[in-house]
Parts: structure tokens; C-alpha cells; sequence
């Protein structure tokens, strides 16, 4: 599964692609596939901890401006939604890019396993992000916003979310993005026309299997 997220990292061409771990079964199957893996520590807490140790590990230099986090639990994800999660940093005051789409399915607003972007529309296919939650959220007529989790951080804006502690309402929600918008740091959300599947128990895999081999 990481190395056909590596594959569609690959596919969408925007730069060098590596994959941060802290497990060598994994870090060995990348590697066996041709991709670059690099060890990180087991204590990290989030995902955006893991990738500034990467980071700091392949670019100490300090060249890379801009970090894409694409999770392994995506192997669907289309390479051009890669693209598309740069797309809010047209806008220099945006710290973070993320993805969101439009919810279709009527069970999905009262998941709390499908996360929310509460956001205020900036552009026809962009929100600015106001708040992420599990609930059913904003209240009353119009679209809700299922919340795709993949990051772009500009580098001084990831280097100052690793250096905060976790916030009050990430911790409640369970959601790391919440520590940037408490901290007044801006996201950004390009609104898209396709959730990827993400695998979080075998049931996904085997979906995702049967979208991989059609």
C-alpha cells in the first residue's frame, strides 16, 4: 500500500519523493521498489512531526521551500489532487494547503470518522478554513465539506507548528490540524471532486485492491 502511494506521488512529477517511516519492513519495501525511504523516530505523535525529521534528515541545506505530507493510507489518491493541494499557495498568506470535496453522501454529515472543513468561501473552488471537527458542522442549508488529508506547509510554517504543543481543541477533536488555526496560522482548502479511499481497516484494503486492479 505505501509503495502504490509513493507510485501516484511519483506520477504527479512535483518534486522529490521520499517516504518517512520508523518501521525497516517498510522502509525495506520502498526501498525494493526503487523510492527513497528515510528512518525517523518511533515517538512522533503526528505526521507532521514525523515528515519535519525527514526533512531536516534529506534537506539539511534548508533548499526546500515547500512540503508536501501525503499520507500512506491513500493509495487511490489521483496524482492530480497532488497538484491541486499547491494550488492555495498562489495566495502568499496562506500557511498550509489541504484538500476538501463536497459530501454527496447523506450518512457521511453525521460520521465522526468523516471530517469537516468549517470554511468561509475565498474562491470558486476554495475555502479558508475556519475550523476542522467530527460533528455535523456548519448548522442549516448548504454544503458540508469532507476534510481529504493531505498537506502542503510552506517550511517556516511547518518548523513553527512542530514547535507548538498540542491545543486544547486538538486534543478534544483528535484532529492535529486545530493547533495551527488556534495559533492563528491560516489553511487553506482547495475543494476537489473526489474523495480518495482511505484504508483504515481490511475491508478498505480489499476496496482499495479491487480499484487498483480495474
Amino acid at each position: 500500500m505505501i509503495v502504490c502511494v509513493a507510485e501516484r506521488a511519483a506520477a504527479a512529477a512535483i518534486g522529490r519523493v521520499a517516504v518517512a517511516t520508523d518501521s525497516n519492513e517498510i522502509a525495506e519495501a520502498v526501498s525494493k521498489a526503487g523510492y527513497e525511504a528515510v528512518m525517523t523516530s518511533e515517538a512522533h505523535q503526528s505526521g507532521s512531526d514525523r515528515i519535519h525529521e525527514a526533512l531536516g534528515k534529506l534537506d539539511p541545506g534548508g533548499a526546500v521551500e515547500t512540503i508536501v505530507n501525503l499520507q500512506g493510507d491513500l493509495p487511490t489518491i489521483e496524482p492530480d489532487a497532488v497538484h491541486q493541494v499547491l494550488r492555495p499557495f498562489e495566495d502568499p498568506g496562506c500557511d498550509i494547503a489541504t484538500l476538501g470535496v463536497e459530501i454527496a453522501d447523506e450518512s457521511e454529515k453525521t460520521n465522526p470518522n468523516v471530517v469537516k472543513i468549517v470554511g468561509s468561501p475565498i474562491a470558486e473552488t476554495r475555502l479558508r478554513a475556519l475550523y476542522f471537527t467530527r460533528a455535523t458542522a456548519p448548522y442549516g442549508e448548504g454544503p458540508l465539506f469532507h476534510h481529504v488529508g493531505i498537506y502542503a506547509y510552506r517550511r517556516q510554517s511547518l518548523e513553527r507548528f512542530v514547535s507548538m504543543p498540542p491545543s486544547v481543541l486538538e486534543t478534544r477533536e483528535r484532529l492535529e490540524q486545530l493547533r495551527a488555526l488556534e495559533a492563528g496560522m491560516r489553511i487553506d482548502a482547495e475543494i476537489v471532486s473526489t474523495v480518495p479511499l482511505g484504508v483504515d481497516a481490511p475491508e478498505d484494503l480489499e476496496k482499495a485492491r479491487r480499484i487498483l486492479e480495474a
